[in-house]
């Protein structure tokens, strides 16, 4: 029992104790002062009870707001701010803008929340984590997540081509990343020779593993040159339209990415060719 509910009983109790000196004159003092006893103990009753129901309100108000201090007090966590993709880096998801600091309460912080990312160094992402998301290191791994799922975006379906190094822009593409799309046409298939934007605006949603493929030249004397060249595999999410003209051109030419930096503007033109390579 707490000091203040002790100091209360004390003092009903101490009212209580104290009765009014008989008044002499008979049976009619005594009467009145009896009447008067049973009055000031009701009074005496009420009054603790009141004292009792006021303490333990101040008591309660005082626990919840040392709860609610607690509960409420602002931590400082790491926060995703973009999706970050399974099989992403946490350098690349970094690089990329989508972790930042923010603030939770100390309640709301999940038990394995991180504030840095240094422990978190060369891991990889075992699942999706979504915008809001405190960042744990239960979600990050060394190495890529088992799973065999693909996460396709709403309204697309999924296709995957081979890409070298320069096609893939020096490895700096990953899940998640927008790429803009370009062919380079030796003329096969009747089209000619140029090299032109394809498709602006793609997202790439998976990386595979990358492979080694000999790779076969004939120049213009019929000699042959052999190279072995890494490839590496991508999926991404597309539309049927997108689909169709992404494998055509696969059969057509060569493909190559280029990775859409902020504010960056493309827009659909005749491309180059030997006619206006040099205007």
């Amino acid at each position: 029992m707490s000091a203040e509910i002790i100091a209360v009983l004390a003092c009903a109790t101490s009212l209580l104790g104290t009765r009014p000196r008989a008044v002499a004159g008979g049976r009619a003092a005594d009467e009145g002062a009896l009447l008067m006893d049973r009055r000031r103990v009701l009074l005496v009753v009420a009054a603790v009870i009141a004292a009792l129901g006021t303490l333990l309100v101040f008591l309660y108000v005082r626990g919840a707001d040392t709860r609610a201090d607690e509960k409420y007090h602002a931590v400082k966590v790491l926060k995703a701010v973009k999706q970050i993709n399974t099989g992403e880096t946490v350098e690349a998801a970094q690089a990329a803008g989508k972790i930042e600091e923010g603030t939770v309460g100390a309640g709301e912080r999940l038990p394995d929340a991180l504030d840095s990312l240094s422990t978190l160094s060369g891991q990889i992402a075992q699942t999706n984590i979504f915008p809001g998301e405190q960042i744990v290191a239960s979600k990050f791994g060394a190495t890529p997540a088992t799973s065999n799922a693909l996460s396709v975006p709403d309204g697309k379906i999924a296709v995957s081509i081979n890409l070298t190094d320069t096609a893939r822009v020096a490895g700096f593409v990953n899940p998640g990343d927008k790429v803009a799309i370009f062919m380079n046409s030796s003329g096969g298939a009747g089209l000619g020779s140029f090299t032109r934007l394809l498709l602006s605006d793609v997202e790439v949603i998976a990386v595979g593993t990358t492979t080694v493929v000999s790779t076969t030249k004939t120049d213009s004397t019929g000699a042959q040159t052999t190279e072995q060249l890494p490839r590496t595999l991508f999926t991404l999410g597309v539309t049927q339209a997108e689909a169709e003209k992404i494998m055509f051109a696969t059969g057509s030419g060569e493909l190559a990415f280029a990775k859409i930096g902020k504010d960056a503007k493309l827009v659909p033109d005749p491309g180059a060719n030997a006619d206006n390579l040099f205007k």
